[in-house]
């Protein structure tokens, strides 16, 4: 089979000359003398644009609005283009920043100080504030000094202030109450008089079925002509978008499959049941967590990540720096992990919340300290590392947010890695159990569904989005037969027609 010619996609920047790169061009270097640097915004960046002139036109509109663009998309620097397209048409004058954690404070500090913003850091004096752009502040943070950050926010004028939540779904919302979502009480408080709220987020939704700041709830009529309240975005920027684009990498999946054994030790009982096809929800949660132990060599937990290591040699063998990810369920899982990791020749970073200088190994592990990085949750929403090329999801936790942000740390280009390959890019690969969950939210990872909010009463589904109860696996997949050991592989996302050329 003939070997399909490169393409490298051309962007074109104002005032002259082609670069190969990503749909904008965001120089590596640090603005230190803090002048805006060029910077050709995505198309979706320009429309955030557009609609908050529009906002800020319109008198008695919402305050809220919501941006939902999946990983890599570009929402830290989408944002600030906002801003500072508003500034300086004389609409805005200042931005605050509200952040999850403190490990992405520094991504923004970093886009900020490009685009030639003076950001700081909450608390902080009110000589350090004067004169700033912004200010960036956790989530955790504002709680602890709501008052002083309100009396900051006064001096400012908040009339002429936006507000920035980033990952605006941690901001749950719940009038019975109050005290569960904390820092969606909070947020509102402390931004109930600025002129703009921007939420961004990679995943819309909760699993609590709760509603979340910085989104409008809109009524929609069912075809039954019941009512439910949905959570939609005001502007949506697809995963398989940005893929078409290349401004992000396909993933390809591959789940192994096989029989899971329960018994009692002492007891003659003895069931087994196939990972992939079971539709009893309490034997598949019991299947995942006896799949995910690393028992043996033959243990389904032991195949994924041979399989998931005999990928990333292979990755490595054309890009040296590529790099692997596991997901583990908690400590004790995580150092069984490192140690197997280990045992086979490969360099391991093992990080989680207890891990002392756990920031510092972290940017180690970016710059290429290691092949493997073991974690349980640090390295989800807003962990950066385009090195990752492999993720082996091994955790009990099946929820749709958390699958798609772990997986969609290996989607991430640079635009020195953007030069070298042609569009679409080369996939990323994700190695988990067979579990019907995972594959169902496998099929759905590139593609936007709307937040359905279950009225009360109703019982709660986990990461409910408008698709029913679950009932098992409906997968156009190879047949499984026997189950032993199987690998079922999903493919990338469907490109268009020209792009398959």
């Amino acid at each position: 089979m003939p070997r399909r010619k490169r393409m490298v996609k051309k962007t074109h920047l104002p005032g002259g000359g082609d670069i190969s790169a990503v749909s904008f061009n965001l120089p590596s270097k640090v603005n230190t003398d803090q002048d805006p640097v060029l910077v050709q915004p995505r198309q979706w960046q320009q429309q955030l644009i557009q609609l908050l002139r529009r906002r800020l036109e319109l008198q008695g509109s919402s305050r809220d609005l919501l941006v939902f663009a999946g990983p890599g998309a570009g929402k830290t620097l989408g944002a600030l283009l906002g801003f500072r397209a508003m500034r300086d048409q004389g609409r805005l004058n200042h931005f605050v920043v509200f952040c999850h954690r403190t490990s992405i404070l520094n991504q923004w500090k970093s886009a900020s100080s490009r685009l030639g913003f003076r950001l700081e850091e909450w608390p902080c004096t009110p000589e350090q504030s004067l004169g700033a752009d912004g200010l960036l502040v956790t989530y955790q943070g504002a709680g602890r000094q709501p008052d002083a950050l309100r009396a900051r926010l006064e001096e400012w004028g908040t009339s002429d202030c936006m507000a920035i939540a980033d990952e605006a779904h941690h901001l749950g919302v719940n009038p019975d109450e109050p005290d569960a979502t904390a820092w969606g009480q909070t947020f509102l408080e402390l931004t109930k008089t600025v002129r703009l709220r921007l939420g961004l987020t990679g995943t819309p939704f909760r699993a609590d079925n709760l509603g979340f700041c910085a989104a409008r709830r809109i009524r929609v009529q069912l075809d039954d002509g019941g009512w439910v309240e949905q959570i939609r975005p005001d502007l949506c920027v697809e995963p398989r978008d940005l893929i078409a684009a290349g401004d992000v990498r396909p993933l390809e999946f591959r789940f192994q499959d096989g029989w899971v054994e329960h018994s009692r030790e002492g007891l003659p009982d003895r069931n087994v049941s196939p990972l992939s096809s079971e539709q009893r929800e309490s034997w598949r949660a019991r299947n995942l967590r006896r799949a995910i132990r690393l028992a043996d060599s033959s243990s389904i937990g032991q195949q994924v990540l041979l399989r998931a290591q005999q990928k990333l040699n292979q990755l490595q063998e054309r890009q040296p720096q590529s790099a692997g990810l596991v997901i583990a369920r908690d400590i004790n899982h995580a150092e069984a992990i490192s140690r197997v990791l280990i045992d086979d020749g490969n360099r391991v970073e093992l990080i989680h919340s207890q891990s002392p200088q756990a920031t510092e190994r972290l940017n180690a592990f970016q710059s290429g300290s290691a092949d493997w990085l073991v974690s349980i949750d640090m390295c989800a929403e807003g962990f950066d590392a385009p090195r990752l090329r492999v993720v082996a999801y091994l955790t009990t936790v099946v929820t749709r947010s958390r699958f798609v942000q772990g997986i969609t740390r290996a989607v991430r280009m640079t635009p020195e890695l953007a030069a070298c390959e042609a569009i679409p890019r080369e996939a990323s690969f994700v190695f988990a159990p067979a579990d019907p969950l995972l594959m169902d939210y496998a099929r759905s990872w590139s593609v936007a569904e709307p937040y359905v909010l279950r009225p009360q009463g109703q019982d709660s589904q986990d990461d409910l989005q408008g698709v029913g109860p679950w009932r098992g696996p409906s997968l156009p997949l190879e047949a499984v037969e026997d189950g032993a050991g199987a690998v079922i592989r999903l493919k990338t996302p469907e490109l268009p027609t020209f792009l398959q050329r």
